[in-house]
Order: structure tokens, then C-alpha cells, then sequence
């Protein structure tokens, strides 16, 4: 099924259609909208982005697929939040595609886990998975979920701000 952008001018969001059941938002950036627009016309499905962590985007996978992609950018000192369902025992791996931007860094905390926001700054509660910790500038991950459950992404930079694009494959 090729992507479908819905423009939503309320928000100044779209929402990318990626599956018959899957309906993510997208930042509605000139740039990203215009280059998602142009996929959509050769029928190429376009990365989900989030908008921020107030509300965090799901990740979800096409029926019969184990990879998906997220893309965006965040300014200095910002973050776009991910969720997405794991299980006990399964493999996770994020890497970025190339061109890698060694300035986006991300963490990737277990279930129970909790957002918060002080002032201008968001804050997260719970445990990372290990080397994808808050001080850790995880750049790729890799490895096996140790419970089941919703999973937090929290994708930002090491220093200004920067565009990105992970995969996501989980097994």
C-alpha cells in the first residue's frame, strides 16, 4: 500500500499512513512533507517522525514485516520520543542508515519507564537497557529484551541539533 499524507493544519501535523491499521504522526516540516510527498508518488513508504515526547509516537510494523524507520529532527537540548512492543527474549536492533549523523544519539529504556517535563527539559524515569543509557550516546544498539512490554525511544543530539533516520528490526 503506498503512504498517504493527511495534512492536519490545526497541529501543523500530517499523518503517514504506513499500513491499512497504522497511522503515525508526522512533523510537518516544508522539507519533510515536500520529500515524503515526492516518495509517496514512486510508492516508497516514507520514515514515521515523531513531534516531540509530550506524546510519543508508536512504532508499528507492517503485517509480516520486522524492520520499520523514524526519522526526523530535533533541535539543541530537544527530544522525539518512540514506543514501541517488545517481548520477552526477542532481538532488538537500531542502527542508523547511511549517512551516519554522529551528532544523533539515543536511549532506550524498559518497561515500566515514565516522561516527565521541569521547566524546559524533559525527563525520563526507569531503567535503560544497557549502553543505551542516558550518558551513553548510543548511536546503534543491539540486543535481547529482557521483559515484555512497551519500550521508550528517546532519540536527541550530543551537541546542536540534527536530523535523523534509525532503523528499528525486531525478531
Amino acid at each position: 500500500m503506498p503512504s498517504r499524507l493527511v495534512p492536519s493544519p490545526a497541529r501543523r501535523i500530517a499523518l503517514l499512513t504506513v499500513a491499512p491499521d497504522a497511522v503515525v504522526p508526522l512533523t510537518a516540516s516544508p522539507w519533510a512533507v515536500s520529500l515524503c510527498a515526492v516518495l509517496a508518488l514512486w510508492l516508497a513508504p516514507c520514515p514515521a517522525a515523531a513531534a516531540g515526547c509530550a506524546s510519543p509516537a508508536a512504532i508499528h510494523f507492517a503485517p509480516g514485516a520486522s524492520a520499520a524507520e523514524v526519522a526526523g529532527g530535533v533541535p539543541r537540548g530537544d527530544r522525539d520520543c518512540f514506543v514501541l512492543e517488545g517481548r520477552k527474549g526477542q532481538s532488538l536492533a537500531i542502527t542508523q542508515p547511511a549517512p551516519v549523523d554522529d551528532n544523533i544519539v539515543f536511549q532506550l529504556y524498559r518497561p515500566p519507564w515514565a516522561i516527565h517535563r521541569t521547566e524546559d527539559v524533559w525527563g525520563f524515569s526507569g531503567s535503560a537497557l544497557p549502553g543505551a543509557g542516558e550518558t551513553q550516546d548510543a548511536s546503534t544498539w543491539s540486543g535481547t529484551l529482557p521483559v515484555s512490554g512497551r519500550y521508550l525511544l528517546v532519540v536527541g543530539t550530543s551537541r546542536g541539533g540534527g536530523a535523523y533516520r534509525l532503523r528499528i528490526e525486531i525478531h
